[in-house]
């Protein structure tokens, strides 16, 4: 059982096709090709990447999933969403095209980060941080540039942390995802806005997901 630590837990080309949300748009773009990101990172890639816009036309993020994401057996784990994902794994790179926010509210400063799972600890001290335990960790992309990487908790929050120069992690909220896997962003009633799409798995599954990529915690 993980311990508490705190945790609560691009380059971009011209549109090619778009999908529109509930107060958001989704412009599709081409592969990451940005240098600062590790070759080994980008060689996992997708060769689609996502525009992330907000109703007011500001871009909260830009975002490349791995072509293929590592999955294991479905299991059960008592407040998880996310069971077919291992803990640790890179799920993708996300580019902050301007300064933002993690979850906990913390600042988090333009560039590219790497997307690892992780789970909130189970314990006392993160009682209520969210309605599911299940976050990706956000790290500089330089940080990370072993995609494959099998990293123990301490590692991954350690390396995390480097991304909010804290003692805390910087996490991002996964929250249940709705049917289907078309890329969409839309906010709900908490001002959360949820970029919501499909992970592709090694089991050849096309799982849906959605990810607060603007908005904290309520306190």
């Amino acid at each position: 059982m993980h311990k508490g630590l705190g945790f609560l837990c691009a380059f971009l080309l011209f549109p090619t096709t778009f999908s529109f949300a509930q107060n958001g748009k989704v412009e599709n773009i081409g592969p990451l090709v940005d240098k600062s990101v590790p070759d080994a990172v980008r060689q996992v890639l997708d060769a689609k990447g996502y525009h992330v816009m907000l109703d007011d036309g500001s871009v909260a993020c830009e975002l490349w999933l791995r072509g293929t994401v590592p999955a294991q057996p479905k299991k059960d784990v008592q407040g998880a969403l996310y069971t077919r994902l291992a803990e640790s794994t890179m799920v993708g790179v996300l580019h902050f095209p301007e300064a933002s926010t993690d979850y906990r509210g913390q600042p988090i400063s333009a560039g590219f980060y790497s997307l690892r799972y992780e789970l909130i600890p189970d314990d006392g001290n993160h009682l209520g941080a969210a309605p599911n335990r299940d976050f990706l960790l956000l790290i500089p992309v330089a940080s990370d540039t072993d995609p494959n990487a099998a990293l123990k908790f301490q590692e991954l929050v350690s390396l995390s942390r480097k991304a909010t120069g804290t003692k805390h992690p910087g996490p991002l909220n996964l929250v249940q995802a709705e049917s289907g896997t078309a890329a969409a962003v839309s906010k709900d009633d908490q001002e959360h806005w949820i970029f919501s799409g499909g992970m592709k798995l090694s089991s050849g599954e096309e799982m849906p997901f959605a990810l607060v990529v603007k908005g904290t915690a309520q306190q």
